[in-house]
Order: C-alpha cells, then sequence, then structure tokens
C-alpha cells in the first residue's frame, strides 16, 4: 500500500549540472544499506536548481510557502529491497527560501536543508533559446547557477543519460549508522534538453565543504534541463542495515 502524500507540487524548470567526483569525497554520506549507482563507471553530482510551484503540505497551501525556488547538490545511490534495486537520491545540501520548509524537511526526513535569500530569473533569448539562473545570497554574495536552453524538448530516451540523472524515484537518508530513511518521489516521465553555457559561481567550501572545491570548480561532466511536471512526495519510513551483511 502506497504511504500517505507529504508533499505535493510542481517541480518545474529543472536545470541540471552534473560532475564527476572521486567516490570517496562522498562515503560520510552514503546511507548504510545503499550503493553508489554510477554512470558508466562514474561517480556523478549533480547541482540542481528549479521551481518549486503550488506547493501544499499533507493537502494543505501553507501561506507564502507556495511558490519558490530550490537549488541542491545531490548524488546517486541505489538499495536493494530483497526483490528489486531502487534508484535513488541523496542530497548533500538543499537550499531554499522559506525556514519553515526546511525546518519541517530537517525534523521529519533528516535532510540538509538551510534557508538563505534567493531569487531566479528566466531571459528568452530568442525564438528556440532562454537563460535560467538560480541565485542564493551568502554572506552578501549572490552565488549563481544556470544556463541557456534548447527549447526543443524531447521525451527522455531509454538507457540515455538523461535518464539516469533524471529518473530516481526515491530518496535515501542517513538516520543512524544502521537506519535509513527511504522515501518514493512520483511524477511523470520529463522532457529533457541539453544546456549550454552553463553556470556556477558559488563559495563551494563554505557551502558543501572543501573537498568538492577541485571537482565543481572544473567545467560540468553534463548539463540537461528539464520541464518538469506535478511531483508526490510519500512519506518516508525507516529501514533498518544489518551493516554484517552484504548489501
Amino acid at each position: 500500500m502506497a504511504k500517505i502524500q507529504f508533499l505535493k507540487a510542481q517541480w518545474k524548470n529543472l536545470l541540471m549540472l552534473n560532475y564527476v567526483v572521486d567516490s570517496d569525497i562522498l562515503k560520510p554520506y552514503i546511507p548504510p544499506g545503499t550503493t553508489p549507482d554510477l554512470w558508466e563507471g562514474k561517480t556523478l553530482v549533480s547541482m540542481v536548481g528549479f521551481m518549486f510551484l503550488d506547493t501544499r503540505v499533507l493537502g494543505v497551501k501553507w501561506l507564502f510557502h507556495i511558490n519558490f525556488e530550490e537549488v541542491n547538490l545531490r548524488f546517486y545511490v541505489k538499495h536493494f529491497d530483497g526483490k528489486e534495486w531502487k534508484r535513488g537520491a541523496v542530497f548533500i545540501s538543499e537550499i531554499v527560501p522559506k525556514p519553515m520548509i526546511a525546518l519541517i524537511a530537517n525534523s521529519l526526513y533528516k535532510e540538509h536543508y538551510s534557508a538563505l535569500p534567493m531569487r531566479h530569473l528566466t531571459a528568452i533569448l530568442d525564438e528556440e533559446h532562454a537563460r535560467y539562473l538560480y541565485e542564493w545570497k551568502l554572506d552578501g554574495h549572490w552565488n549563481q547557477l544556470g544556463g541557456t536552453v534548447n527549447n526543443n524538448l524531447a521525451t527522455i530516451k531509454a538507457g540515455s543519460p538523461e535518464e539516469f540523472i533524471f529518473e530516481h524515484y526515491w530518496g535515501y537518508n542517513k538516520a543512524n549508522k544502521t537506519c535509513i530513511f527511504e522515501y518514493q518521489v512520483e511524477h511523470i516521465r520529463w522532457n529533457a534538453g541539453q544546456v549550454t553555457d552553463p553556470i556556477f559561481d558559488a563559495d563551494i567550501s563554505k557551502l558543501y565543504g572543501k573537498e568538492f572545491e577541485p571537482y565543481l570548480k572544473q567545467d560540468p561532466y553534463s548539463a540537461f534541463f528539464a520541464d518538469g511536471s506535478e511531483v508526490i512526495v510519500r512519506t518516508a519510513g525507516k529501514i533498518h542495515h544489518d551493516p554484517a551483511l552484504p548489501i
């Protein structure tokens, strides 16, 4: 039986810059009972910017918490539940402009949200191209994530690099050394396209740690955009993992 809908919203205009990293820097973040999900042998992390629209928490639209930006840094894992492998994402950092959203997510899901001033910009460049920019303010400086998108999007194809990045329908988080939170994310398959002229200007060390600087300061390995859709996030459940057992 499906769990209760915790959150329902539109996730729109998802811009993802993807970077190859040394898997060792992710070891402190890997939830027990999961293993890294690799793309062609590479360990990827993604800087993600997108819009939350028409947001409802437990069926309620909370005043001033309906439409807002999010920027996050995530990586990819998989978990075997005894029957099948579930492909999921783990969030290292999530930034929103709403302190209440951060408080609820951190308390219930053990996420890593912080609340900072944020803004976004969409600029139409010509008939086929638009510029998307997400910004968040830290210590008086506006950090930026953005790029130019071709508006001719196509359905994500099976086996494509876009599918690997976008098609993760589970979220995992470490509760303690032997227990994880697992929650399900539901949405239709999105339309996606390439991103050119990527922008990522941020205080990487202060936001994510010095260990990420050598990787996130490089040009991204890939950069994608998806139109998004309505999304449902189910309430989280706990999974206990015996560290003596193989994953």
